[in-house]
Parts: structure tokens; sequence; C-alpha cells
């Protein structure tokens, strides 16, 4: 995919953060619209469908925590990559972030040449979804749809946000195996993105309340294994 072909959806209501992210972004060639609140970036992520979403956390009218979640709850918009930036870095805050389903957490200031380099780290999966694959794998109740970012758990179909299906399709490549969290970090997050300690833990808590308890096993001090 073309950089020009790639939206982007900048949630702030501070107006000089609009522009001036805005500015870099679309220097850089990315199709970028904006939104001063949560409401309004629903509406626009309805029309527009973006590839990638930069919310801001404290807005008026509906704040980016609450927006995070209607938005994953849109089924179109399963897919969409969605990162906060926002000066609040307190580790609650960031918990609540991943929680409503973000992918990633980045913390003001930023330098806009660094903010760029980190847009185009997560943008990357954009092309990796480009690679054919008709991958469909069963693992005892659970159906994977990797082309389809599709998962059905005892007949009922699930909408993921996009790192949690990643996490899970990366745990039921090798049921059984321990997975450390090094090698999660790097094959769902990548090197490129900086994410907290706590990430994946947030992660799997929310598999757990979406597929069960007793399909994932902590390994204390190593990583998850995924028990089929």
């Amino acid at each position: 995919m073309k950089k020009r072909d790639i939206k982007i959806l900048l949630v702030d209501d501070e107006a000089d953060i609009l522009e001036i992210v805005g500015y870099n972004l679309s220097s850089e060639g990315y199709q970028v619209k904006t939104a001063h609140n949560g409401k309004e970036a629903i509406e626009k992520a309805k029309k527009h469908k973006p590839h990638l979403i930069i919310l801001d956390v404290m807005m008026p009218e509906m704040d980016g925590i609450e927006a995070c979640e209607k938005l994953r709850e849109i089924p179109e918009l399963s897919n969409t990559i969605i990162t906060f930036l926002t000066a609040r870095g307190e580790d609650y805050s960031q918990v609540a972030g991943f929680d409503a389903g973000a992918d990633d957490y980045i913390t003001k200031p930023i330098k806009p040449k660094v903010l760029v380099s980190k847009v185009k780290a997560l943008l990357r999966r954009l092309r990796e979804d480009e690679t054919p694959s008709d991958s469909v794998t069963k693992v005892g109740d659970l159906i994977i749809n990797r082309e389809e970012y599709k998962i059905s758990h005892k007949g009922k179909e699930i909408i993921l946000p996009r790192k949690e299906f990643e996490l899970l399709s990366l745990l039921t490549t090798k049921p059984g195996k321990v997975f450390k969290r090094e090698e999660i970090l790097d094959k769902v997050w990548g090197n490129e993105v900086v994410v907290g300690g706590r990430t994946i833990d947030v992660h799997i808590r929310k598999l757990r309340e979406k597929i069960g308890d007793k399909s994932f096993k902590t390994v204390k001090g190593v990583g998850y294994k995924f028990v089929d």
C-alpha cells in the first residue's frame, strides 16, 4: 500500500497539536483527517475508515478512552490501528488505554520526526497484511482466520482488536510452546515500537476474559503459552 492511500485520523482538542502533527504526517504523503473530540472522531472514523487513528486521552465531549472503546465496537474498524498520543504517562492511564483496545501508547512531548518514525513502524503491519494468505487454523474450540482477522470460539464469532488478534495468532501457532516475553514483544509489537512492561499482561487478561482463562498459562519470569 502506498503512502498516499493510507488514511490517518488525528484526534486532539489542542489546535496546535493538530496543526503541527497533521503537517508532519501530511508532508510524509499520508491522507490526514482531524477531529477535536471523541464524538467527532467516531463520526469521521465511520465516514473515512482510517488505517490509523491517533487519539488524545483528555478531551471534551468524550475522552479518548471512551472513544477507543466505542471505535472497537465498530466491525468495519476492527483492523484499524489505534494509538494514544497524550501527556499522561502514568501506568494506570496506559493500562486503561490498552484495556480500551489501543495498539500503542505514545507520550507527549515528542519530536515530530520521532512521531513520524513511530507511525511508520505501526503502519508496517498494513504491508504485512497485503501478503497473500488463506491460513485458517483450528485449535480446540477456536477457528482463526488470519487473512480476515476473524476468530470463532465455540461457534460464536468474536471481534478482537488487532493486537489481541496478533497475540492470540502467535500463541496458537504452536500450542504448548512457551513464548518468551521478548519474542512476543518482537513479533507482535516490533522492535521499533516502545511499549510498557505491562502491555502483554493487559492483552493476555483481555483474551482470557473473551476466550477463557484455562486457554492461557503464565510461566513466571518467562512468558505465556496457549493450552489446547
